[in-house]
């Protein structure tokens, strides 16, 4: 039956896809340059890869159930260069998940290549793109912004697309060099939080220019605004609130629409989204308060250093100046703690995902997160890397990318399921985690601290769809317990959560701080499971925090597109890729509008 199942699928994408050259006559939807290049960000220069010669990178806009083509320009001479889909990549055409050596292989210099996306009804939401090669998305970002089909659930004026990020002024040479050094160096703490590419670091009247000064919100009294955090942070954990304002209304997290829930500020992790409903004040209440400006307060957390930065809320057309200099003291308290943010708390609007839910699983995979290298005098005396179940891989490790393997070779490119069941979920031939479509799989995270006593807080990230966020909690994970927990709660489907640390010293060698998820096995591919801080991604040359996932069998994965149409696909710089003198010739998988 999955047999025959598997032809009319693989019939009906064969049916709509075709071979095309991409030639002058073709018009892509969105074009995005990667450069490297001077830019000014905290009124310094610094040396960084942006696309279309900015941080952040232009906001784009998509729309359910419409497929759009998205070129993306390598200008940069001596790198590599992809875009990830953050959230998205379920949606992208084969090959296109932005994932170099995994799913495709990256955009050589001086080429391009053209990403088919194609949102589908239920997707509407907040997500973001970025490079997937190195330390590069620490600049190379933006917004991606997928809208609904039809009206929206919830009623709003406008929306504001509020992108963070953070501030080296190493480069991103500098950086990678000393993570990947023996003995490990770190980059040390960031200079500066950022919002839409500005630091907040300076006052409106001692700013040299803009990228230091505050970020300008501008509303009117009286209105509903949808505000769209954006974590596109290297590592940072941002914590956020704006003065006298402390009715934000939690609407939707990683593109899912939530059912309503009001906090006074707002947590966001690298690779995290949140939209967040702001009910501004009337104009009696800005000319009983005398004023027209309230302070962002944005702050770090769980690092050893603090550090802040601020925007501005500023209301119109009343009148009223920006105020020359930041304020001495804060106007806003904001807690310490993030653990038990929305946690529990996020379910989501849409009834039909309450019976889409499974409630038991297949099997349970718990993958310990540790830190491994030689720890003395606080600081580390050799290469330092992080694994998952004593694995760790970055994209230098693979020749060629997995999936292309996998088209190739067929299925001697899969890894054994079995030897990976016996082996802490992953094949130990090949490094790779396996899953088999149909598989309902409870994979919790624990974290420990080896070899410091320290520990970590990682915000953890899943390619190739969303799953069911079952928690967290502190100690270790009890399934009994948490049942109760969840009973009568159905969890909102995520692609990045938090693993949290809880304390920050303990006992070398032990475990505090676990986090579940309940994966549904449904779309064949190669995909990534990774912390979605930067430096964890990288720390030294082989061993990053990262791990593959083959998910299904060699005909499950190449038997929805097989040859003639992923030919062009299969080669650094292949015929589906474009440069000056070549017009790609390229497959579209998904049907025209």
């Amino acid at each position: 039956m999955f047999t025959l199942l598997l032809f009319f699928m693989s019939y009906a994408v064969l049916s709509y896809s075709t071979q095309n050259v991409h030639d002058h006559t073709f018009t892509p939807t969105h074009i995005l340059r990667a450069t490297a290049q001077n830019i000014t960000i905290d009124c310094e220069s610094r040396y960084s890869v942006v696309i279309n010669g900015s941080d952040p990178g232009p906001i784009i806009r998509l729309q359910e159930g419409t497929t759009s083509w998205i070129r993306v320009f390598n200008d940069i001479s001596d790198q590599n260069f992809t875009i990830h889909w953050h959230g998205l990549s379920q949606r992208t055409a084969p090959f296109s998940d932005g994932t170099p050596q995994v799913a495709q292989w990256p955009i050589a210099p001086g080429h391009y290549f053209d990403y088919e996306i194609r949102p589908e009804i239920g997707d509407a939401g907040t997500y973001f793109y970025h490079s997937h090669v190195g330390y590069q998305a620490i600049s190379a970002h933006g917004a991606l912004i997928v809208d609904d089909f039809g009206k929206p659930p919830y009623e709003y004026e406008e929306d504001f697309t509020l992108l963070m990020g953070d501030y080296y002024n190493h480069t991103d040479e500098q950086i990678v060099s000393g993570l990947e050094a023996d003995p490990f160096d770190s980059a040390g703490p960031v200079h500066a939080i950022v919002i839409n590419g500005q630091t907040g670091n300076a006052g409106f009247a001692n700013a040299k220019d803009d990228s230091c000064a505050p970020h300008v919100i501008k509303v009117s009294p009286s209105k509903t605004y949808r505000l769209r955090f954006i974590g596109g942070c290297a590592k940072t954990i941002v914590t956020l609130g704006i003065e006298d304002h402390t009715d934000f209304e939690i609407i939707e997290a990683d593109g899912q629409y939530t059912k309503a829930v009001t906090t006074d500020h707002i947590n966001v992790a690298p690779g995290q989204r949140f939209s967040a409903l702001l009910h501004t004040m009337s104009e009696a209440e800005l000319r009983a308060a005398n004023r027209s400006t309230f302070w962002v307060r944005m702050e770090n957390r769980e690092r050893r250093q603090n550090w802040f930065g601020y925007a501005l809320l500023q209301y119109e057309p009343l009148e009223g100046t920006l105020p020359p200099a930041l304020p001495v003291k804060s106007p806003v308290t904001l807690p310490q703690t993030v653990y038990n943010w929305m946690e529990y708390a996020l379910e989501p609007l849409n009834p039909q995902q309450t019976d889409e839910f499974p409630r038991v699983s297949t099997r349970t995979l718990h993958i310990r997160v540790a830190l491994t290298g030689l720890w003395n005098g606080n600081k580390f005396t050799t290469a330092a890397h992080w694994a998952m179940n004593n694995v760790s891989w970055t994209e230098n490790v693979p020749r060629s990318p997995y999936m292309i393997d996998i088209y190739k070779n067929g299925e001697s490119a899969i890894p054994n399921y079995e030897a990976a069941l016996s082996n802490g979920g992953w094949d130990p031939a090949n490094y790779l985690f396996v899953a088999k479509i149909g598989e309902i799989i409870d994979i919790i995270w624990d974290n420990s601290n080896i070899p410091e006593t320290q520990y970590h807080t990682h915000p953890l990230h899943v390619h190739g769809g969303h799953v069911w966020d079952l928690g967290s909690g502190n100690g270790t994970y009890d399934p009994v317990a948490n049942s109760k927990k969840l009973a009568g709660f159905t969890p909102l489907k995520r692609d990045t959560t938090l693993l949290y640390r809880y304390s920050v010293d303990g006992v070398a060698n032990t475990t505090t701080g676990w986090r579940g998820w309940r994966l549904k096995v449904e779309d064949a591919g190669v995909w990534l499971m990774h912390c979605h801080s930067l430096q964890h991604m990288i720390m030294e040359c082989w061993a990053g925090m990262q791990t593959v996932w083959v998910m299904g069998n060699a005909s499950e994965i190449t038997g929805r597109y097989p040859e003639p149409y992923v030919s062009g696909y299969l080669d650094y710089g292949g015929s589906a890729y474009g440069n000056a003198t070549h017009d790609p010739l390229v497959t579209h998988f998904f049907p025209e509008d």
